[in-house]
């Protein structure tokens, strides 16, 4: 499962012009899903998140986790979570991606809605996209900070 998640001011995502899901401050996160997933790494990405220290402590400094302002202010962090199986291009070869890593969506919309659902059990206020739909992604990244976290190197051995 690999998620690039950015931290933002604002973001949004539209359907057929209509807003799906917005929120203020809080996490981005696009998510893909390869055939291998399984609830291990839903549980391991979802608490990465929820734990990583990249919000302000009140001096300026990337001190404070998601689930440090859950009790302050439940609203103060919200995740919007787009399925995207673009994550799983492979370049390497050619000009035309390849998404033969990448889930298909018989495998990937539950483990979608069970990350989503994984989110919302912590306490997070966590609005979607449509799953498989074509979608207009806004959002103003704070910071910016973007980290890009896959589970299989979160389990690989740390070098050096």
């Amino acid at each position: 499962m690999r998620a690039c998640v950015q931290r933002v001011s604002r973001a949004s995502v539209t359907v057929a012009n209509e807003i799906t899901g917005s929120i203020d401050a809080g996490y981005m996160i696009l998510l893909g899903v390869s055939p291998e997933d399984t609830q291990d790494e839903i549980d391991l990405l979802v608490n990465k998140i929820a734990n990583l220290r990249i919000l302000d402590d009140g001096d300026g400094v990337m001190n404070k986790s998601a689930l440090d302002y859950l009790g302050d202010d439940p609203e103060s962090v919200a995740m919007l979570v787009v399925s995207q199986f673009t994550l799983y291009g492979d370049v390497r070869k050619g000009r035309r991606p390849s998404w033969a890593k990448a889930a298909p969506p018989a495998v990937a919309e539950p483990l979608v809605k069970a990350f989503r659902d994984a989110l919302r059990a912590q306490g997070f206020r966590v609005e979607t996209g449509v799953f498989g739909a074509e979608m207009a992604v806004e959002l103003v990244n704070d910071g910016p900070v973007t980290l890009w976290l896959d589970t299989e190197e979160l389990r690989a051995p740390r070098r050096g």
